[in-house]
This record gives structure tokens, C-alpha cells and sequence, in this order.
């Protein structure tokens, strides 16, 4: 089965259903979107590694792991969406230490925000992509409307406990330093999800 690369588009939310994620991955020499619905905390873990100005004061999880398979040698190589039962994709991550390969079995979200901090690729098989990719009409990520997302966001691959009431728009009466300020002290509590949106509240003032 021949493999197709992927590249990460974004993560969009759901309006109507609280925690849930979906992470959006490009054909690389296609036009067709995999959207894999993840929980908040992975979708979270993927936006700070994607957002190189957040800092988090600690290390997450995944950059633990990081960190950790760094200081025994170990690289990960890339990452492989290999099957999709009952709308659930598995992944391997293909790992490699003293020129020995291993492949380690990870759920989808996890391998992907390792796959994000170690810079390796991802692919999937054509068969899947075949099977689960879509040609989105709408941007999955713009927020201002309800989009098809939604329907994908219904089952997601794993619940968070994170829950936010606050949208972009919270923050569009703010100024520029505000929002920097707000984005510092997000930071500082840790509340990265929060972070995030001021983040892109203030890139789109940038743009």
C-alpha cells in the first residue's frame, strides 16, 4: 500500500459541543482535508507546539517525552496513520536509537503533537485517505460561522475536561497591549487553551 504524506492545517472547535476538537491534516500533493477529532488537552499539546511564541514556564507532557527520548538518543523518524476502525485512527510511531527501528503503537493525537516537536513527518495510507478524506467547501477553521466541522466534532477520539465559555470575540474590545498582557498571564497560569485564542485574536490585528 503505498503511503501519502500529511501536513497539518489547524485545529478547528466546535461551536455546539464543548471539548471537542478536530485536527485538520492536508493531502500534501492533494486537495484532500483528514480531519481527526481529537480531545482538548491533545488539542491543546498540538496548538502550543504549532504556536512557536508560547511558552509554557514548564514542560508538557509531550514535550516530557520529548525531552526524555532525547536524552537516551532515541529520534522519532515519523509518524504513520496506519488503520481506521469505527472511525477511530491508529497510529505508529517509527523510532529509531543506535540505528535500530522500532515502531511504538500511539493514538493519533499523541503521535502527532510528538511528531510537531521532533519535526518528523506524517503519512497515511492511500486506502484511509480514500476512505476518510474530504474536500471541505468551507475554511474548517474559520469560527465566525458553524460549519460542517460540526458534524465531524461528533465523536471525538477523547474527551477533555477543558471547558471554555469564552470565544475570539471576548477579546475583540480589548487593545493590543491588553491582549498581550492577558496573553502573559495566561501563560503564566498555565491556561493554554485560553492563551491560544488571545494569541489568534492578536495575529489577526497583525495580519
Amino acid at each position: 500500500m503505498s503511503l501519502v504524506k500529511l501536513s497539518i492545517k489547524g485545529i478547528s472547535y466546535s461551536q455546539t459541543q464543548n471539548g471537542a476538537y478536530a485536527l485538520i491534516l492536508n493531502e500534501v500533493d492533494g486537495e484532500r482535508k483528514l480531519p481527526i477529532v481529537i480531545g482538548a488537552f491533545e488539542a491543546q499539546s498540538i496548538a502550543i507546539a504549532l504556536e512557536k511564541e508560547i511558552k509554557p514556564p514548564r514542560p508538557l507532557t509531550h514535550d516530557l517525552f520529548k525531552n526524555f527520548a532525547e536524552r537516551f538518543d532515541i529520534v522519532v523518524k515519523q509518524v504513520i496513520i496506519h488503520k481506521l476502525v469505527d472511525g477511530v485512527f491508529y497510529s505508529s510511531i517509527i523510532c529509531e536509537r543506535d540505528k535500530i527501528e522500532e515502531i511504538i503503537d500511539a493514538r493519533t493525537s499523541d503521535a502527532i503533537a510528538l511528531a510537531i516537536r521532533f519535526n518528523a513527518p506524517i503519512f497515511t495510507y492511500k486506502n484511509i485517505l480514500d476512505k476518510a478524506g474530504i474536500f471541505l467547501k468551507a475554511n474548517p477553521l474559520e469560527t465566525d460561522t458553524p460549519n460542517e466541522m460540526d458534524d465531524i466534532l461528533s465523536n471525538p477520539e477523547t474527551f477533555g475536561n477543558t471547558e471554555s465559555n469564552e470565544s475570539g470575540s471576548t477579546y475583540s474590545n480589548h487593545t493590543l497591549q491588553e491582549l498581550n498582557e492577558l496573553l502573559e498571564q495566561a501563560v503564566e497560569h498555565e491556561d493554554y487553551e485560553k492563551a491560544a485564542k488571545i494569541r489568534d485574536e492578536i495575529s489577526k490585528r497583525e495580519s
